[in-house]
């Protein structure tokens, strides 16, 4: 089985937000780094990786993502600021 990541990217604190899934976190932001990910993310130059979450199964991922794209704006800005206060770029804590 499959795990799989939610992810927040922005372009800056308090900026426009962005949640995806992916299998794999380190490459999928890499590629919105480089901005080889066309649409939303590239036209707001969201490169910064601000949160994310793991699951053990990527399914399970997709769902909460689904869920967490209903959230209003305030919820995702808790969610951030309770685990990232200072709106860090955590890509660079990512391995590959």
């Amino acid at each position: 089985m499959k795990q799989g990541w939610i992810y927040i990217l922005t372009n800056k604190r308090n900026g426009t937000l962005y949640i995806g899934v992916t299998s794999n976190l380190a490459h999928r932001i890499e590629q919105h780094r480089q901005g080889r990910v066309a649409g939303f993310t590239q036209r707001y130059g969201l490169k910064m990786l601000v949160w994310h979450q793991h699951f053990d199964n990527l399914h399970d991922a997709r769902r909460r993502e689904v869920q967490m794209k209903e959230w209003n704006r305030a919820w995702k800005i808790e969610l951030i600021e309770a685990a990232n206060p200072e709106w860090r770029d955590l890509s660079f804590e990512l391995s590959n």
